[in-house]
Parts: C-alpha cells; structure tokens; sequence
C-alpha cells in the first residue's frame, strides 16, 4: 500500500521530518578558542615521556596536582631533556629532530616555552652531543642565577655543553672524562660538581663568559664497585643527597672549588637489613627543603639487579635526625617529586599503570587521589 492509499504512512513521515527540523534547530555551532591557563602554582607538576615505543617523538605532560586536569602537552622530539627555570618562568627542553622523523637531517637545538602559556618562544643551536637517554633529572639543569643552561654530553666521551640563555647561543664545551651528571653549585651560579666512575667529584669553575676556569677532583666519596650511587641527586642550598643501591644515604656539600663530602648514613635498621629492604626506581628521592624531609622509594627483597623495582612503600625520613618518621604504601612508584612550598604534596609515578599518583606530605604521608593513566613510559618530574 502507497503513502496515497495508506495515510498513517504519510503522518509518521511527517512526524519524523518535524523532529528533524526542531534537533536541527536546538544544535549549538560549537566556537573554538584558547584558554589562558591559569596561574601556576607549586602544584602543577612537569611529567617527561620518553615515549619508547616512538621514541622520536617524545612528550612532557603538564597537569594540576591539586585538580588532576590535564593542562597540556610540550613536544619533546627524540630522548629530549627537560628542566625548569630557577624562577620558573621557562622550560627547557634539550632534543634532537631529524628531517624525516627517524633519519635525514640532524638537528639539536634548546627549545625554549613560556610556562605561563606552554607556548613556544625560541630555539637554541646546541653541538648534536647532548646525551640521547632515559630522562633523568640532573642531564640538564641551570645555574643557580639562570644565565647558563648545562647539558650532559655522551658521544660516548662525557662532556657538559654550556648555554648563555639570555645570549641564545652556546658558549663552551667542558670536557668531564669518566663522569655523569650536573650538580649546580647554589651559591657559586659559575660552578657545577658531576660524579666519577671512581667514586669522586669532579667540580668545574666557569669564567665570566661560561668558559673553563678550573677543575678540581676531590677525595672517593664512594665505593661504586660495593655499592654503586643511583645518579638522582637531591639538594638543600650545596648539600647534595644521593642514596645507594643498598640504602646508604651519601650526600656532599657543592659550594667549594672542590666537593666535601659528608659522613654516609643507613636507611635500613637491623630488621630492614634482614628483609632485603632497597631503593628501587628511577626518581627514587625527593627532598622537601624546608621541612629538610627525605622520601625513598623502597622495596623489599632486594638483590642485585632489582635497583628498577617500583617502590612497595614510600620512606619518609627527617634528614637532621637521620630518623624514619613514616612507611607508606608506595603506589608501584617508580619516580618522586615533592612540592617546595608550605602544604606539599609527593607525586608519584606509578610504574606499572603510568598513573600520577598524589599524597599529603608531611611527617606522615596521606593519599589524596591519583590519575590513570597519564603517560606511555615516564621517569621523570618536576614541580612548578
């Protein structure tokens, strides 16, 4: 039967073409924009993501700790190193682009973003030497005044590249045979410490224009045959901390022409010695400096070759009386980050879900919420 000799056919048609008509005019035409982010504050926190399964095109996540939204993205190319200001105003990011993605033409350079908008601001040309490696904290960082950026070289020989930021061009090559790492000094902005496959210091003076002065090696501070460091450093002022594979803490004040390292000191009691307890990760301290509290990424049964195992409990430790004050559940942590301002909070990095995981920090730890997942294959992060 037709539409003319069937009239409910021809009353449902006209429904249909009713509702269509009032959807169609109840559609909002959606307007683009950009939003201004709002200010940073302590908690916002940098997340770097080497990104191994393309690892050409890495990426740094940038989220609020307070609220877990998502804040944006920051390309980072291939294995780049990313480091904040001293006064927060720029991040930098130090990488290596190729022409066709994975081959052709080799370009390194500094790309410098304004943190206030996550916009990009300009690139610096630097030797294609920096180190091409898992992000780690101390492969780039700034002196303590901002005027020079330092960068980890691995050709494989180690060197240190020095930037003059407010000049945009790179000033010098420090040749720092048989060590890894930058320490800047905080009280001497023209000189920088990196540790030696010998167990020392090797501490480097820069003149006036970023280029050598004087280096100077101190005495062993460890014995990296018996118990090797992990490379993460934390710092109060010069005083740097590091603990070992076996949950020594060693630490050395940097101010010097020459490093002076301090009394080393256990994590571990007689019982935790017993159960294996060791720090495992990749991040795996944080130090808040005005309370001078230390957090660790611990796990038990440790063994050699378990140094990359996700923390079964978070250590909390006040570093003046060198005494335990907490053990939490450690969220298969596998980076820490603290925030410096007066209500902190302890980021982790969950290494098996890649999620951010977030804790009140004080004497005690608290959890608050955490965000799954974030990243792909992350390391490393910074607080505002």
């Amino acid at each position: 039967m037709s539409a003319r000799t069937n009239p409910w056919r021809s009353v449902a048609a006209c429904a249909l073409w009713a509702a269509l008509g009032m959807a169609r005019a109840e559609v909002q035409i959606e307007q683009l924009g950009v939003e201004k982010l709002a200010p940073a504050t302590p908690h916002r926190v940098y997340v770097s993501d080497v990104a191994l399964s393309h690892i050409v095109d890495g990426k740094l996540h940038v989220v609020d700790g307070d609220s877990l939204r998502y804040l944006g993205l920051i390309a980072t190319g291939y294995a780049g190193q990313a480091t904040l200001s001293p006064d927060r105003r720029e991040l930098y990011v130090a990488t290596t682009y190729y022409s066709r993605l994975s081959r052709g033409e080799r370009a390194d350079v500094v790309d410098v973003y304004d943190t206030e908008t996550l916009s990009f601001k300009h690139e610096i040309p630097i030797p294609p030497r920096h180190a091409q490696a898992l992000h780690y904290k101390n492969l780039i960082r700034a002196t303590a005044d901002g005027r020079f950026l330092l960068i980890q070289n691995a050709t494989p020989a180690t060197s240190v590249t020095v930037v003059d930021v407010k000049a945009k061009r790179t000033v010098a090559e420090i040749p720092t045979p048989g060590c890894w790492a930058v320490l800047p000094s905080q009280s001497m902005v023209a000189r920088f410490s990196t540790l030696c496959g010998d167990g020392t210091f090797l501490t480097v003076t820069l003149d006036a224009d970023g280029k050598l002065k004087s280096q100077k090696r101190s005495r062993r501070f460890f014995d990296p045959d018996k118990d090797p460091l992990f490379i993460t450093a934390e710092n109060i002022g010069d005083r740097y901390f590091f603990v070992s594979f076996q949950g020594v803490v060693h630490s050395a004040n940097l101010g010097g022409e020459e490093a002076a390292p301090e009394e080393p000191w256990s994590l571990l009691d007689k019982q935790d010695a017993r159960r294996g307890w060791r720090p495992g990760g990749y991040q795996v301290i944080s130090v808040h400096e005005k309370s001078g509290r230390l957090y660790v990424a611990m796990h038990p049964k440790g063994k050699e070759g378990s140094h990359k195992n996700p923390a079964a409990e978070i250590w909390t430790y006040d570093l003046a009386m060198k005494k335990r004050l907490d053990r939490s559940p450690g969220k298969n942590a596998v980076a820490l980050s603290v925030s410096q301002d007066d209500a902190p909070l302890l980021f982790a990095l969950d290494g098996e879900k890649m999620g951010l995981v977030v804790f009140e920090a004080g004497n005690k730890l608290r959890y608050r919420r955490r965000l799954d997942p974030l990243a792909e294959t992350a390391f490393l992060m910074e607080t505002h």
